[in-house]
């Protein structure tokens, strides 16, 4: 590994250990860019566009042949307007001075480390995201009138979501304080080698899982085609998610921040797993059809029926339609939810595994409702 993806792998991988930060862009930075090569570049803006997945910011550049109007990439609206900036802390006209790396595929095109107003020295659209402050003292988990614990916001209580993932891609033996096998925020390995060791993949999964690593995860669907994000993934991402429980016809929705505004039903009527091949209103495929019960203050979830076109967690890991999770939701008191999951899939892993992480509670807040743009990557 250079020096400077240990840099990157570093900082990315300090963010996961300590949950100090969101993650990172909302696809593998290193898909697109290549930390082999930095670039410094002092021009003019000519347009700031403010969409999601991310904001890019224009620039003329002085070059050999003439001027060069570069590209320059940043992170998403809401992460930048949730760190004070907006679309008119940069404007056309105004003379910047940019560090990044440049695009992969050798165009204009350049991920921005930072953005400086050459005029005033002042850096812009730098991210200050943080998450919450742990409380003073632990705080007793939420409940029901019959006892049952509350997934989402209490009776009466402010609104709230589950964010700040501890561990944002699966392996085997992932735990809330203990990440198995490096790798950075979006599943990236630090070692190709280490690839064995994330799961116990059959030969084509685990030759597969290392094409997808080699290629630095730009073969993601929900990168390339706003895919959603089912299996673990959805609470893998940076906007977190809802728990909205409808007592009355034993049911759950799970509302996701992240992807295209998605929502997974978790049915606690006793159902079966029966439904349409092709899916339906309970079964949008992606998501599979989940059934669930609680184990004293334990949600079980069982979910089946997956389709095979999207990835399940961040890093790529392959799975067939075969695909059945066991999840299990706990929460341990007010701010903290723990997510175990076990996999089965006999279509593409030697047996059963298991992993687990936490997700903080955000008090006092909507959760953030992004919107993916295809080409927009």
């Amino acid at each position: 590994m250079t020096s400077g993806r240990a840099r990157l792998f570093g900082m990315t991988l300090t963010a996961v250990l300590m949950v100090a930060a969101r993650l990172a862009a909302h696809h593998e930075i290193l898909a697109k860019f290549d930390d082999h090569k930095p670039v410094a570049l002092n021009g003019i803006v000519t347009l700031v566009d403010w969409r999601n997945p991310h904001v890019h910011v224009f620039v003329n550049v002085p070059a050999a042949a003439g001027v060069v109007n570069w590209a320059i990439e940043l992170e998403g609206p809401i992460d930048l307007q949730r760190s004070g900036w907006s679309r008119d802390s940069l404007r056309p006209g105004d003379r910047i001075h940019v560090e990044g790396i440049a695009a992969r595929n050798g165009s204009h095109q350049a991920w921005g480390n930072s953005v400086v107003l050459r005029a005033t020295g002042k850096s812009v659209y730098a991210m200050t995201l943080a998450p919450p402050a742990p409380p003073l003292e632990q705080r007793p988990t939420p409940r029901w009138p019959d006892r049952q614990p509350h997934l989402g916001a209490s009776q009466g209580g402010s609104q709230g979501y589950w964010a700040f993932p501890s561990v944002t891609a699966l392996a085997e033996g992932n735990s809330a304080g203990k990440i198995a096998v490096p790798m950075d925020t979006w599943g990236l390995l630090r070692n190709i080698a280490d690839a064995p060791k994330v799961a116990p993949m059959q030969p084509w999964a685990l030759q597969l899982y290392r094409e997808r690593q080699k290629r630095f995860l730009r073969d993601d669907p929900m990168y390339l085609n706003c895919k959603p994000p089912g299996g673990p993934r959805q609470f893998q991402l940076a906007y977190g998610v809802q728990f909205v429980e409808d007592r009355d016809r034993r049911r759950i929705f799970v509302l996701m921040g992240s992807g295209n505004n998605n929502y997974r039903i978790i049915n606690t009527d006793g159902r079966g797993h029966a439904g349409q091949v092709g899916g339906d209103d309970d079964n949008p495929l992606y998501y599979g059809r989940a059934v669930g019960k609680w184990e004293g203050d334990t949600l079980v979830v069982d979910t089946r029926g997956f389709n095979e076109d999207f990835w399940f967690t961040n890093g790529g890991l392959p799975h067939t339609d075969q695909l059945r999770l066991l999840e299990r939701f706990t929460r341990t008191d007010f701010d903290t939810l723990k997510y175990d999951v076990t996999v089965e899939d006999a279509g593409a892993y030697t047996r059963p595994w298991s992993s687990s992480s936490t997700l903080r509670w955000v008090a006092g807040e909507e959760m953030p409702r992004h919107l993916c743009q295809d080409n927009r990557s």
